[in-house]
């Protein structure tokens, strides 16, 4: 009897949702031959098979999440599959700290021993040590009602969360029903946002490209991109990673552009390397290879990683500016608006034309106010070239 566990997927993934089985228990199966379907939070994989033999379990059905390092399947015949070296140890001590835990009924303020009232002292909410309190007692009530104490308004002394504020929360999350998980690209979006929020010092400045050049039909993104371009040429510094570890930046000579791409499962940012010096014809291939293989879950792993800034064209389902979320180390984030009609100024004349509004969000921890402006108003610049 052998097991074989999920292997390491790469890019620092530790976890896999299971999408399809291709096989299932006795079933006799060949080396290299697939197992089944995974999604992370970058594609859909395919495992094969590490040895021959038959199937005599598999563990997790569909729609499970797998650490890596964990069983998967388990052969009759062949040697055991090793487990990757980054595994985590496959031990699981959970279940003798569940058997150690004893549901009594209902969990008051202070804990009776004998016939003592032992005192409880109150602990902090949240990883940052301060804010909401709450007692032992307390703190297992939530627990047992799996209640997030985070969520919780206090109405104790001092900020104290007491039994009745676990219990009120309990009831509306009984009312609005149970809790859908996140999976695969929208828990990953989960992690990057919460990544961007707590390493980022984001800053946005906005501005209007008027666009009364353009006489003929562009292709927009293509011009988006170009323009982009410029930015970076009239002011390096958005095009950088920075270093939170060494407090530095690294200010790169390529521009490999992060373009995010919407779709029904969560956001994708797929790149395109090296905008500066490819045409538009090749901009606009590059453009379309990319959203059929985020279309798809197709991506290969080395085209959703390596950007050196971001676009975000949201401006095809509406709206005018933004504040988008810079994903550490990049350090630039442009956003492009709805075109719309407005009255505007040109050459001393009030006319009529199409406006793109414009933001472009910065890491204001090594990009100052002056290099985000001069990076904005060279892409203004290039955009209100002629066509």
């Amino acid at each position: 009897m052998s097991i074989f566990r999920l292997p390491d997927l790469g890019e620092g993934l530790q976890e896999a949702e299971i999408r399809e089985w291709h096989v299932k228990v006795g079933d006799r199966v060949a080396i290299d031959q697939p197992l089944l379907a995974v999604e992370t939070a970058k594609a859909v994989v395919e495992v094969p098979s590490p040895q021959a033999g038959i199937i005599t379990r598999l563990h997790g059905a569909a729609g499970d999440t797998i650490e890596v390092g964990k069983p998967l399947v388990e052969f009759d015949g062949g040697a055991a599959a090793p487990p990757p070296p980054s595994a985590a140890p496959a031990s699981d001590h959970g279940g003798a700290r569940s058997g150690a835990i004893t549901d009594t009924g209902t969990v008051v303020g202070a804990m009776q021993a004998g016939n003592d009232v032992v005192a409880e002292k109150a602990t902090s909410v949240g990883s940052s040590g301060v804010g909401l309190k709450v007692i032992p007692a307390v703190r297992a009530l939530a627990h047992r009602l799996n209640v997030d104490l985070t969520i919780v308004t206090p109405t104790g002394p001092d900020g104290m969360i007491t039994a009745a504020d676990v219990q009120r929360v309990h009831q509306v999350l009984t009312d609005v029903g149970p809790i859908e998980k996140l999976k695969g690209p929208r828990k990953a979006m989960s992690r990057a946002m919460s990544q961007a929020r707590d390493e980022v010092m984001p800053t946005t400045v906005t501005e209007d490209a008027v666009l009364h050049t353009w006489t003929t039909p562009q292709d927009l993104t293509v011009r988006l991109i170009r323009a982009l371009a410029a930015g970076v040429k009239a002011q390096p510094a958005l095009n950088a990673w920075y270093d939170q570890a060494e407090v530095g930046r690294r200010v790169l000579e390529k521009i490999h552009l992060g373009v995010a791409v919407d779709t029904p499962e969560g956001l994708f940012v797929a790149v395109l390397q090296d905008i500066a010096s490819r045409t538009p014809e090749s901009l606009r291939a590059g453009l379309q290879k990319m959203k059929e293989a985020v279309t798809s879950r197709n991506v290969p792993a080395e085209e959703l990683r390596g950007y050196t800034i971001t676009l975000s064209n949201f401006g095809r389902f509406g709206g005018k500016y933004a504040t988008p979320a810079i994903l550490p180390p990049t350090v630039a984030i442009v956003a492009a608006g709805s075109i719309r009609d407005a009255v505007v100024p040109v050459n001393g004349q009030i006319v009529i034309t199409k406006v793109l509004p414009l933001s472009v969000t910065f890491d204001h921890r090594c990009v100052t106010g002056g290099e985000a402006t001069q990076f904005l108003a060279a892409m203004v610049g290039d955009l209100q070239q002629e066509d």
